[in-house]
């Protein structure tokens, strides 16, 4: 199974901020924030947003949420896939106990 680094989180944020048109301090601004360091962390994946800002950036830069990270979320659908399939080829007496 291929690795994927999640130190940093691969996202398409600076694209769509850019293809907006608008700054990191002006996001900031939009979604309430004090300064446009926090988006600026977002954009090198140095971390996520909330949930309630994921939704807000894909309100603000016009695409759906999943959209923004879109490397990461093919790759956590990877996972949970290989993990399903690992899961369901279990004997069916050792699901029942978990």
């Amino acid at each position: 199974m291929e690795r994927f680094d999640y130190r940093t989180i691969p996202n398409l944020l600076r694209k769509y901020r850019k293809a907006r048109g608008l700054k990191q301090k002006d996001v900031a601004k939009m979604l309430g924030l004090r300064c446009g360091s926090r988006v600026s962390r977002w954009e090198k994946g140095a971390c996520m947003p909330s949930l309630l800002n994921a939704l807000r950036l894909s309100v603000l830069y016009r695409v759906m949420a999943d959209a923004l990270f879109f490397d990461h979320v093919r790759q956590l659908r990877k996972d949970i896939r290989l993990r399903e399939e690992s899961t369901l080829q279990q004997p069916r007496e050792n699901r029942k106990s978990s």
